[in-house]
């Protein structure tokens, strides 16, 4: 593994606020303010929103892997930043805009397949990126909490769309209007947990995951991931041509002709991912 950071001219007494590890087609994103319990200032934005983008370009990424540092996964935006900024006159939207839209699109839509090795509390923003994954591992001492309506906020990162569609809408609503940190087991019990691993285990049931997932089909499963997200909001027949033209894709592609070869040969296909 070959740690990097994303922006060298960032201050030595601070340190990288995202750690970039990349092994084997599996590229891990760690939040990296664990004394702020892995609060999303401007750095950590800026620097996440340019890993995920850095990582949804790169062919050599097969799989990604976003988590967090020490005790929590992500508590959401720095209060204490925040604050400052409005009374400096900035607005909540624009981070939005300009950060929150764009990491949870990429987390939702990049063409390979993304997961969410939850350590520790995720809240807020923090919640929303997790579901905005393919893949949802938590710790057995991890949580999830909206959080937002507790300091008088609607929600955003995307969980007005993801959230209705893991739990359904009168469910969302509750977990939303009623915030409360929901514990590992019973996230899996709702549908917002894959995987409840002891927390020991966790990076290790991840990596096992992410490499086997690294080893498949990646344009199928980037082809997947967009075709779920488009049938979401589209009607039958139009989810139905879409499916056809990512058919057509994934039907010309290398993996889709060595899976068959190697299927009329008896033997397990190796995938390029191409």
């Amino acid at each position: 593994m070959t740690p990097d950071t994303l922006t060298p001219d960032q201050p030595e007494d601070r340190g990288p606020v995202v750690l970039v590890e990349h092994d084997e087609g599996v590229t891990t994103l760690t939040l990296n303010r664990p004394e702020a319990m892995n609060a999303l200032d401007l750095a950590l934005k800026e620097q996440l929103l340019g890993a995920l983008t850095d990582a949804a370009q790169d062919p050599a990424v097969r799989c990604v892997v976003l988590t967090g540092s020490g005790r929590a996964f992500c508590v959401g935006q720095d209060l204490k930043e925040h604050v400052a900024q409005l009374r400096g006159g900035s607005q909540l939207g624009d981070t939005v805009l300009d950060h929150y839209n764009p990491i949870a699109l990429l987390l939702a839509t990049m063409n390979k397949p993304v997961l969410a090795a939850v350590n520790g509390v995720a809240a807020g923003a923090g919640a929303s990126m997790a579901l905005a994954t393919d893949l949802r591992f938590l710790a057995d001492t991890a949580g999830l909490n909206t959080a937002f309506a507790g300091i008088g906020l609607s929600c955003d990162t995307g969980s007005s769309w993801t959230l209705p569609r893991l739990v359904g809408t009168a469910r969302a609503k509750e977990l939303l209007l009623m915030p409360r940190t929901v514990p590992a087991a019973e996230c899996l019990t709702l549908g917002l947990a894959t995987e409840v691993v002891p927390a020991a285990d966790l990076a290790a049931r991840v990596r096992e995951v992410a490499r086997t997932l690294a080893a498949g089909p990646t344009l199928a499963y980037g082809s997947i991931r967009r075709a779920v997200a488009y049938a979401a909001a589209h009607p039958l027949q139009e989810a139905l041509d879409h499916e056809a033209r990512l058919m057509t894709l994934t039907g010309q592609s290398a993996d889709h002709l060595a899976a068959v070869d190697a299927f009329l040969a008896k033997e397990k296909p190796v995938f390029r991912g191409v």
